[in-house]
Formats: structure tokens, sequence, C-alpha cells
């Protein structure tokens, strides 16, 4: 029988960790479990952490069992795009097939409500830039297809059980908590912000612009950056929706508008008060011109609005946790 606690999967990670703050502090019970490939134990701050894998179905059944698990917030998966290209196999095995076996666990322990991580790489290339949940989906590499087959998954047993279910689709998360008490912490990351964020700082000698003859503005890829606080109170607003008997739903998690890749990196430089090396390369295959969410169905049905919309707040944010990380090897702690 299911109760209130709730299963945080990679929590320990990213956007996991923010999630994992904001519900504690509300006053949530929470339980984490991560294997810690790209989490950190630090992350979880006070958060009890159980370390091990959503595939480890006996582990999984314990821990539902044991600790009344009422709702499943599932991020852990891989993430890096070209990655799942050279290695789809490891892709779907972590991303599809072990969600695959966390369903089956929440379903015998009849847990109620599930929030599924997962990406606007769903819909591949929009023919005019802007993804709404009804856009046929079409990824077009093996993490976006993983986490396709993922939302299909839960779809279908929801149909087939009394499980209520809400998928966030992101769009590019920056940014990290103001506070400072966590960040993305991941090494070789390669979302934009972090990566032009070292290269401010010296951890890494250039950022690379892939593009720079596409039909925008400044002729850079245009992408839609949502902090991560703002994600993180989508998750938990989410979760409020279904406990007060919400129909499973799908919403884009974005801010509706978009940032070229000069203006992000102009804005570190800016902050941190000195230019980047920046190296202009061709396009990569498969990147969109623009992509950006429509996002009125969130606003509309969970009544979120965002408070941290600011591109300056955004970088200010994630350079303050690159600062953090130099002077105290968080990671290592």
């Amino acid at each position: 029988m299911s109760g209130n606690k709730i299963l945080v999967t990679g929590g320990a990670g990213y956007i996991g960790s923010h999630v994992v703050q904001q519900l504690r502090n509300t006053g949530r019970n929470v339980v984490i479990l991560d294997n810690l490939s790209t989490g950190f134990h630090q992350a979880a701050q006070d958060t009890e952490l159980i370390i091990g894998d959503t595939g480890d179905k006996a582990l999984v059944n314990q821990l539902l069992k044991d600790h009344a698990i009422g709702a499943v917030m599932h991020f852990a998966a891989h993430t890096i795009v070209p990655e799942s290209v050279s290695d789809p196999l490891k892709y779907y095995g972590n991303n599809t097939c072990c969600t695959r076996n966390l369903l089956e666990c929440c379903a015998r322990h009849g847990v109620k409500h599930f929030i599924f991580s997962s990406t606007a790489a769903v819909y591949g290339i929009p023919g005019e830039g802007l993804a709404r949940e009804d856009t046929p989906p079409n990824p077009i590499n093996p993490y976006g297809t993983s986490k396709l087959m993922s939302e299909w998954m839960l779809r279908d047993l929801s149909a087939a059980t009394d499980l209520t279910h809400v998928v966030l689709r992101y769009f590019n998360v920056a940014g990290s908590d103001p506070q400072g008490h966590i960040g993305q912490s991941t090494r070789k990351a390669t979302l934009l912000t972090k990566v032009a964020c070292e290269a401010a700082l010296g951890i890494r000698d250039h950022v690379a612009i892939f593009g720079t003859d596409y039909p925008t503005p400044d002729g850079t890829g245009v992408r839609d950056y949502i902090h991560v606080e703002d994600l993180a109170n989508a998750h938990l607003m989410a979760l409020d929706y279904l406990e007060q008997g919400g129909e499973s739903n799908t919403f884009n998690c974005g801010y509706g508008h978009g940032y070229s890749v000069r203006e992000v990196l102009d804005m570190v430089a800016r902050i941190n008060g000195a230019p980047l090396h920046i190296k202009e390369l061709p396009r990569r295959a498969g990147d969109p011109p623009s992509l950006i969410a429509d996002a009125g169905r969130i606003r509309t049905t969970l009544g979120w609005h965002p408070k941290h919309d600011n591109l300056e707040q955004i970088v200010t944010t994630a350079l303050n946790w690159e600062r953090k990380l130099l002077q105290d090897d968080f990671r290592n702690q």
C-alpha cells in the first residue's frame, strides 16, 4: 500500500537535486535512489540516499515497500545526445529498459503518481521551430527515442491501472540554485551555459559555436533556456496537480522564447568581465535553427509562473556555481 513518501530517482544529479531541495523545503518526505554515475553524494545534502540502479528490481521493490512510496519522480537517465548516437544500446538499456523495470515495480506496489523527466528531443526538428505538446513526436537520435518510448510505456500503464502521471518535456535547462547549495556539477558536461562558464573561468580552453549561418537574427541557433529552479518548481506543481485528482498529462517546460548561442556567450563574457575564447565550427547534423516551447498548457493547467525568466540571472547563478566548484571542489566531498 502506497503512502505519502516520494521516491526521487537520480535525485543526486543536476535537476533531481534541485527538485529534492524544493520538496524538502516544503516539508515533503523524500528518499533518493541514485547510482552516482553522474550524481554526487553531496548533492543529496541531508536527504536519505540509497545507492543503486532503477534496473535492480529487487532493490526497487524493497525500497518501495519499506518506504511506503506514494509517488515517484524519475530523473535517472543518460542524457548526452552524441553518445546516444554512438552507443544507442546504452541509452535504450538505461533510459528505456530500466524505466520499464521501475514502472513494473511501481505497479506491483500500488504507487499512485509518477512524474517523468522527458525532453524536447522527442520532437526532433519541428517545422517552424515551435513545439506544442500535440506536435507529432519525431526524435532524430536514440536519446530522444529512448525517452519517447518511456512516455509510451507510462501512457499505457496509466490506461491499464490507477496510476496517474505527468510527463515534463524539458527544453534547455540552465543555471543553478541561487543560494549556492547545489548546482550543475557533471564533469565533461555538454550544456552550453555550463560549458561557456567553464571556458570563462579557464576550466576549458574555449567554447564552440556549431553553425553561424542559420536563418536566425545573428546566424546562431536559438533555444528556449529555462532556469533549473523554475523547472524544479514545475515538478512540485505537477505532483500537487496529480494529488488533487488531476488527469495524466504532458507539459512542455520552457519560457516560450529563446536566446541565440551568441547572446548566451555574450552574457557570460559580460558578467565575468572578460571575453571568451570562441571557436566557430560547422553545423552539427540534426541541430534545428530554432527550438522554442509553446508553454501555454503548463501555465494554464498548473498555474505555473516562472520566477527566473531572465538570461542575466540564469548565467549569474551558473557562473557563481562554477566559481564555488573551483573553490571547494564540491564533487570530491
